[in-house]
């Protein structure tokens, strides 16, 4: 394989005889080569990207759908888990117990998203996008519900751990439902925009809460109630859209192969049978490159979790903020963190993921200093600023992750990863809480004060650097091909003839001339190509 340092970067290079072969950048490497082009491999491509407007007109009707029916979803998601943080005091009066036992509410879906993020991801690529989507809903649905009704803290602390499981099924089909069938020029600009449905759901649950937390008789149960009521509607929304038709490519040439194989009697288990052998297959190839997903995920997640968990208690506890300031401060932060996953989700497709991450960790360590140490009102512009950088650095995610991922495991891959790496950082306020004790300030009457900003200085720092250093040494396919054609795993599983055969199958089905893609000679090919 040649040119090795420019394949990230010129997706319409080829490097192969068979064009079709989806092999990564790195393939056959050595880790001395592999090592020795992280440099080269950082430089921005530089790639031409259209103007964003252009790319909206890009998305056609049925792919803006998809992406809405996600957006929505996960913004809600965000509603859901924020629903307990915003309501801890009232709960705690509620049940007769303290608020760190409430918090146990928080930690216990932080917990249980793995386990949703595995059986919801593994259901999702077998069985299609569309049910577990749908089941997801139901289960928040139910859940949310339950919440508002629970009369004991332990009914609370078993629904929010059932909670998690249906949380953490949702990231990876979400990400899958919205991205996956968009042009590919498309999908750094709008990953940025999906993965800012969490600060979207959080500014939500903020406002919904101030409007239904303590103005009726039931106390916090409205928000709860109210939560409830929109997956309705997503749920109708989805019931109106196919599968996407990334998805039934994977499942037509699984048929395919199950025909072809005479291991099992009936199409079901042919089927069954082909999606284990690719998971055998991607474990083969691709372990290590999952151990590494992971390992990048818990960074990003000490990232989001190290820079805002103990914010408001450091605006309160030791800059003395009121309840209006510590909440317009937010509101500012989120609003800095919706446009900079958008604007560096799309600088992405330019510039490259890895480059894009590596430049907003160094301008966010940069900002450190004003967003921890400046105690008027003016750290509010600071906030806007690193939350921007933070969560541009997290807008690349979504897209980064699809396109690192086997093409058959693309939703239990994305969500497992996240889900894994949120449950390795979910101690990141409680380690800074402790840090926080080591540094004590003159207390305020009866209040112990702690100099938190220090500590979320050095964390930050710290986890800044940690992540610069995993992604500078950690690979890219920048615009890689979500086409079955270009999945050499699958290429693998169900060897070059049925392969083959599907693929004239499909330019039938298309009604395109046999070879119209060979011709091409591009390894990317956009959704609009496959309608």
């Amino acid at each position: 394989m040649e040119n090795h340092d420019k394949s990230h970067v010129d997706p319409e290079h080829s490097h192969h005889a068979e064009h079709h072969e989806d092999q990564t950048p790195w393939h056959g490497m050595s880790v001395g080569r592999y090592l020795g082009t992280r440099f080269s491999t950082l430089k921005p491509p530089m790639l031409s990207a259209p103007n964003p407007l252009k790319l909206v007109v890009m998305i056609n009707r049925r792919q803006w759908a998809f992406f809405a029916v996600a957006f929505a979803a996960w913004t809600w998601d965000a509603f859901d888990f924020f629903t307990v943080s915003l309501t801890v005091t009232e709960l705690s009066e509620t049940f007769d117990k303290s608020k760190t036992d409430i918090t146990w509410g928080i930690t216990l879906v932080l917990m249980f998203r793995s386990v949703g993020s595995i059986l919801f991801g593994i259901a999702a690529d077998r069985y299609g996008r569309k049910w577990p989507f749908i089941v997801n809903n139901i289960l928040f649905i139910i859940l949310e519900l339950g919440t508002g009704f629970c009369q004991t803290y332990e009914q609370f602390l078993a629904c929010r751990a059932l909670f998690g499981v249906a949380m953490g099924g949702l990231y990876g089909n979400a990400a899958a439902t919205a991205l996956e069938d968009l042009p590919s020029e498309t999908r750094g600009m709008m990953s940025g925009v999906l993965q800012q449905g969490y600060a979207f759901g959080y500014l939500l649950a903020a406002a919904f809460a101030r409007g239904l937390v303590n103005t009726t008789p039931h106390g916090w149960r409205p928000l709860f109630w109210f939560g409830a009521c929109p997956p309705v509607l997503f749920i109708i929304f989805r019931l109106m859209l196919p599968e996407t038709d990334t998805f039934l490519e994977h499942k037509r040439l699984r048929e395919a192969a199950g025909r072809h194989t005479a291991e099992s009697e009936t199409e079901k288990s042919n089927v069954t049978s082909t999606f284990i052998k690719e998971g055998k297959v991607a474990l083969k190839r691709h372990w290590l490159l999952l151990t590494y997903l992971v390992l990048l995920m818990a960074g990003f997640n000490f990232m989001s979790h190290g820079s805002q968990d103990l914010y408001p208690t450091m605006l309160t506890n030791q800059f003395n903020f009121n309840a209006d300031q510590v909440t317009v401060t937010q509101v500012v932060a989120n609003l800095g963190a919706m446009l900079g996953g958008t604007t560096v989700g799309y600088c992405s497709q330019i510039f490259g993921r890895r480059f894009s991450i590596v430049v907003c960790c160094i301008v966010g360590g940069a900002l450190l200093y004003p967003y921890t140490f400046v105690t008027t009102e003016a750290v509010m512009a600071a906030a806007f600023f690193e939350q921007f950088c933070v969560q541009g650095a997290w807008g690349v995610i979504p897209i980064h992750l699809m396109e690192l991922s086997p093409g058959a495991f693309r939703t239990f891959v994305v969500g497992t990863s996240y889900q894994l790496g949120n449950l390795v950082s979910s101690a990141s306020s409680t380690i800074e809480a402790r840090l926080g004790e080591k540094f004590p300030l003159p207390n305020k009457g009866t209040t112990k004060r702690y100099n938190y900003g220090k500590v979320i200085c050095i964390f930050m720092g710290c986890v800044f650097v940690y992540v610069i250093l995993l992604t500078f040494i950690g690979p890219e396919h920048l615009r890689r091909s979500f086409d079955v054609a270009d999945d050499s795993d699958m290429r693998e599983v169900a060897g070059v003839e049925t392969m083959e055969d599907e693929l004239h199958d499909r330019e039938v089905r298309a009604g395109r001339p046999v070879g119209s893609d060979e011709e091409t000679g591009h390894q990317e090919k956009s959704a609009t190509h496959r309608e």
